[in-house]
C-alpha cells in the first residue's frame, strides 16, 4: 500500500458489514481450542471473562472455540464446551452477555470432530465418512496421546443425525444470545473429512467428485438457514491443511475451490472463513494460477471473506485487505498474546510476541493468563 500509515487509519480498523451485522472493524478473534469448560461441557465464569477481554480490547467480532453439537460422537476434547444440551445454553448466555456488554457481536463455532476425537465424555466411539485411521498422533496440549483410533464408517442414519445435531446446536446458540454460528468444516474435523480425498472413499452421493464431497457441509448450512431464518448470521470455516496434516492441499487447486465456494454460496451462507494458510499468507495461500484462496472465494461467492494466518503482522494485514485478498482478518495466537490488539494497532503500540509456553502443559485459559501475568 502506498498511503502514508502515519496519517491514514489502518484498513483493518475500518467498518464492515457481514450479513446482518455491522462490525466496528475488520479484526475477528479466531476460534481457539481452550479445553476450559466444565467436565459436562458447560462454559464457566472464567470463559466469560476470557471472551469479554477480547471485546474490551476492541475486536470487531469474537468467534468461539469449536463447540460440539451432540451427545454421541461430536465431542473432540475433554473439557470442550458444547451446545448439545439445555444446560450448555445457560453457560454460553453468560459468555455472550459479557461480550455484548462492550457492544461486540459473538458467533458460536459449531464443530463435529468425527475421526479426530481424542476425548468424549459420552463414551461413544469415533465416526467418519470412511473407516480410515487419521494420520499423525493426537495432540498432547489438548489432552491426547498416541495414535488416533480407526473410525466407523457413517451410515445414512449417522449423516442425518449429524445434520440434525448442527441444526439443534444452532437453535441453542440463538437461545444463548449468540449473533450467529460458524460451521466448522476445516482443520481435518468431520465435515473436512468428507471434503478430503483420502479420508472419504465413499461411493454414494457424499463421495467421489468435489461437488459430492462438499455436499454435507452445504446441507448443514441449508438446514440451519431454513430453521433459523435470514436474520441469523451463518458462516463456514474451511481449510486445506489439517491439525494432523499440514501438507494437504485440494487436489484440483483453484478448480476445486470454485466448486466448493459456489456450493456454499448457493447454500445461503453469509461469509466464508479460510483457516490458516501460513504466516506469509499472500505467498502461501496462492494457487498455481497466482490467485489466493481467499480472492477466489470473494470472486466466486460475492460474500465477505475472512483470512487467517499471521495477521498480527500489521503490514501483511494491510496488504491482504488493500490487495483485495479478503474483507476481514481473524487472529488466533496474535490475539491470545494481545487481547487488546485492535487498540494497540490504533495507537501504534508494540505487540507482544506469542510464546508457545502459553499452551503448556495444556492450552487452557488459566495457562494463557499466567503467561501474560508474568510478562
Amino acid at each position: 500500500m502506498t498511503t502514508d500509515r502515519t496519517t491514514m487509519p489502518h484498513p483493518a480498523l475500518t467498518t464492515v458489514q457481514i450479513g446482518v451485522l455491522g462490525l466496528a472493524n475488520r479484526l475477528a478473534v479466531a476460534p481457539m481450542t481452550r479445553v476450559s469448560a466444565g467436565s459436562d461441557g458447560t462454559p464457566t465464569e472464567a470463559m466469560a471473562d476470557y471472551y469479554a477481554e477480547f471485546a474490551r480490547g476492541g475486536f470487531g467480532l469474537v468467534i468461539t472455540e469449536g463447540t460440539y453439537t451432540d451427545t454421541t460422537h461430536s465431542q473432540g476434547y475433554l473439557n470442550q464446551p458444547g451446545l448439545a444440551a439445555d444446560r450448555h445454553v445457560t453457560g454460553w448466555r453468560r459468555v455472550a452477555d459479557a461480550v455484548h456488554a462492550s457492544g461486540t457481536p459473538i458467533v458460536a463455532q459449531l464443530m463435529h470432530a468425527g475421526a479426530l476425537s481424542q476425548g468424549n465424555s459420552y463414551g461413544a466411539g469415533t465416526i467418519a465418512p470412511s473407516d480410515v485411521r487419521p494420520r499423525g498422533a493426537m495432540l498432547e496440549e489438548y489432552g491426547g496421546s498416541g495414535a488416533w483410533p480407526t473410525p466407523r464408517t457413517m451410515s445414512s442414519g449417522d449423516i442425518e443425525g449429524v445434520v440434525g445435531g448442527f441444526v439443534a446446536a444452532a437453535e441453542r446458540a440463538r437461545a444463548a444470545d449468540f449473533d450467529g454460528v460458524e460451521i466448522h468444516a476445516a482443520n481435518g474435523y468431520l465435515l473436512d473429512q468428507f471434503l478430503t480425498t483420502y479420508t472419504n472413499t465413499r461411493t454414494d452421493e457424499y463421495g467421489g467428485s468435489v461437488a459430492s464431497r462438499i455436499r454435507l457441509t452445504a446441507r448443514v448450512a441449508v438446514a440451519i438457514r431454513t430453521r433459523l431464518g435470514a436474520d441469523f448470521l451463518i458462516g463456514v470455516r474451511l481449510s486445506q491443511t489439517k491439525i494432523n496434516d499440514f501438507g494437504y492441499r485440494w487436489p484440483g487447486g483453484a478448480d476445486d475451490a470454485q466448486v466448493i465456494f459456489a456450493a456454499l454460496r448457493d447454500a445461503g451462507v453469509d461469509y466464508v472463513h479460510i483457516a490458516s494458510e501460513g504466516r506469509d499468507f499472500i505467498d502461501t495461500a496462492r494457487f498455481s494460477d497466482g490467485r489466493t484462496i481467499t480472492a477466489v472465494a470473494r470472486q466466486v461467492t460475492g460474500l465477505p471473506v475472512m483470512a487467517n494466518g499471521g495477521m498480527h503482522d500489521h503490514m501483511q494485514a494491510a496488504d491482504v485487505l488493500d490487495g483485495g485478498h479478503a474483507d476481514l482478518l481473524s487472529l488466533g495466537r496474535g490475539a491470545l498474546a494481545n487481547p487488546d490488539l485492535p487498540q494497540r494497532l490504533s495507537a501504534g503500540e508494540r505487540l507482544d510476541s506469542f510464546d508457545h509456553a502459553m499452551l503448556s502443559p495444556m492450552a487452557t485459559i488459566a495457562n494463557a493468563r499466567s503467561w501474560r501475568a508474568a510478562r
